[in-house]
């Protein structure tokens, strides 16, 4: 009878949470769509690169209002929205515009577990676009600008009694603004998409000690047979000190040492090499130790790879992955849902594309104009798909010539604030997301969008990350820096420039549309670079733009970007449609031709 009660309990609990929250709109959606449990949100460990076990996930029902900006915190709020779903997204069970006019208000109360008394509680942020401040019990204790990191606050100090108070301010302009956003656009057409407003990753807790580890960055050297490992902390001395340990299984492969702020060598004598073939991952624990007694620890993992450009056989400049030419050949990735917008249904969901990519026969991925969060960076890695990360875009740039060396004005259409925010994002992604192996490009420019002081930006990005290549301006207004050449071009391949000392690539053909009744974001309007009639049809027109790329990767290319993984609310040029409910190319061709081109150079 108890176990019969207590079910009872949870169904009417469920029922009543149901009842809160429904998704909005007739807009297609996934399958993953009908998955979303609001009382059990994306409970996925969110940082699975730097894990421990104890944490709390926030995610769930927040009270919202939408209310004039520079208002104070409103007594009343409009009702429920389920986070981390933008309110702009028929999963948030809002589906409202906000704009620059107003702030979006979130407010939700916790209680912290007995077992966390008398430890530091650190408040996380997975990404919350765009300007945010954050009160803990009715206390301003910080804030945030941009769209696509993480951030964090220790809010020990403001905990009062057992229930907790935590209301966020965000304000979000859009293409109003000069924040970073992508394809994001107030009113959406063509190639740009519906905006997304406030919370878009996880919330979370997590109990630490005075003294613990924020950050854990590998970088292997294959050449020298050691990893590097760059661990940062909080409230440390130099007395303090880390000490880190790589594993393959139970086995021990190596350890090191370091005082806190320094870092640790580790010898990796026989290296398993990472790579999309075999993309295998080193177990990491790091642990901090002070006066000899173990303070805090995280398990981590960590990849033995090279990625660097270097001369074939032939002295063509090639990216080369563990000192060997490998032809890169991926799908450009928006990472839109039709129904999370920029937040996948489920993990489930997250993992689905970077799946269909490998199944595809593709070895990269561009993310293009977003950031994913830190667990779609660990898929990758433990798949084995490489990945180029851009910068979302911000700001009008100069006018765009990608057919010569640009000769003119480079310094766009940016103020002093403008540049300020674009270094600051830019940094904190990079900050973010160098931990993880399958990154090997970044990409401060896409075309002429916001594109300014090209050179400056992109040695700067290298001395961020010198471990990675960066790629200038992908398909932009070229200048001679960085490692990469990027040429655009629709529908079919195409090299009208070549550089002999860096690799050149086309990073973006392709744009083969087809609209498919049923899977269509908006059945009246649909674009594509080239439309047709039927699947059969796209795929004679992929299997032969394939072919005629076989020939430029002989005269020069090293890479390739086909448009895109999926369609996006009115682009109908995807592989997939919207809602990944149909293949729209016979995935067995596809297939077959991807990995000629994939194994081409080795």
């Amino acid at each position: 009878m108890k176990r019969l009660a207590f079910s009872l309990l949870a169904m009417f609990t469920l029922t009543g949470i149901y009842a809160q929250w429904q998704p909005q709109g007739d807009k297609i959606k996934t399958q993953w769509a009908d998955q979303v449990n609001p009382s059990n949100v994306l409970p996925e460990y969110p940082r699975p690169i730097m894990e421990r076990s104890d944490w709390m996930n926030l995610n769930g029902l927040w009270d919202y209002a939408i209310r004039p900006r520079g208002e104070v915190r409103p007594d009343a709020f409009d009702g429920k929205i389920l986070v981390p779903f933008a309110i702009e997204s028929s999963l948030s069970g809002v589906q409202k515009t906000v704009g620059r006019q107003n702030d979006l208000w979130y407010h939700t109360t916790f209680t912290l577990p007995k077992g966390w008394k008398g430890r530091h509680v650190l408040l996380h942020f997975g990404a919350v676009d765009w300007r945010s401040e954050v009160y803990v019990n009715g206390i301003k204790i910080g804030g945030h600008q941009g769209g696509y990191a993480a951030f964090s606050f220790d809010i020990t100090p403001y905990l009062e009694g057992s229930r907790q108070q935590i209301d966020v301010r965000v304000w979000d302009p859009t293409d109003d603004g000069f924040g970073g956003i992508g394809k994001q656009r107030n009113k959406p057409n063509g190639i740009w998409y519906t905006s997304v407003t406030g919370i878009w990753q996880t919330v979370w807790l997590e109990p630490v000690a005075e003294k613990h580890i924020t950050q854990v960055v590998a970088t292997p050297d294959i050449d020298k047979r050691k990893l590097v490992v760059e661990t940062r902390t909080a409230g440390t001395t130099e007395a303090d000190i880390v000490k880190v340990t790589l594993r393959e299984g139970k086995t021990v492969v190596a350890t090191g040492r370091a005082a806190a702020g320094q870092t640790a060598e580790l010898a990796v004598k026989e290296p398993k090499l990472w790579s999309p073939d075999s993309p295998f991952l080193y177990d990491m624990d790091v642990e901090l130790l002070s006066a000899g007694r173990s303070v805090d620890a995280v398990k981590s993992y960590a990849a033995m790879r090279k990625i660097s450009i270097g001369r074939d056989k032939d002295g063509i400049m090639r990216m080369m992955l563990n000192n060997k030419p490998l032809f890169q050949l991926g799908p450009l990735d928006q990472g839109y849902w039709p129904d999370g917008l920029y937040t996948a249904p489920t993990d489930e969901a997250l993992v689905y594309d970077i799946k269909k990519t490998k199944d595809f026969g593709f070895n990269m991925i561009r993310k293009h104009m977003k950031v994913e969060s830190d667990r779609w960076f660990t898929h990758c890695d433990r798949l084995g798909i490489v990945v180029w990360q851009d910068q979302p875009m911000s700001d009008d740039g100069p006018g765009w010539n990608n057919r010569t060396y640009w000769e003119g004005s480079d310094e766009g259409r940016r103020s002093k604030e403008s540049e300020d925010n674009f270094r600051a994002e830019w940094q904190e992604i990079v900050n973010q997301f160098r931990a993880y192996p399958c990154v090997v490009v970044w990409t401060p420019f896409n075309e002429s969008w916001g594109q300014f002081k090209t050179k400056e930006i992109s040695e700067w990005t290298k001395q961020l990350d010198p471990s990675r290549l960066v790629n200038p301006a992908s398909g932009g207004n070229h200048h001679l820096t960085g490692d990469i050449l990027d040429l655009h071009n629709y529908p079919g391949p195409d090299m009208y420039l070549f550089d002999a000392a860096r690799a050149t690539v086309l990073g973006e053909f392709g744009g083969l549309g087809l609209a498919l009744e049923g899977h269509l974001w908006q059945p009246d309007r649909n674009w594509g670079y080239v439309q047709f009639k039927n699947i059969d049809e796209v795929t004679a027109r992929y299997v032969e733009n394939m072919q005629a790329l076989k020939p430029f990767i002989t005269r020069g290319f090293a890479a390739a970007v086909y448009t895109q993984t999926t369609d996006v609310e009115i682009e109908v040029n995807g592989l997939m449609t919207y809602d990944r409910k149909v293949i729209k190319i016979k995935e067995d061709q596809m297939r077959q031709v991807n990995q000629e081109i994939v194994n081409s150079l080795k």
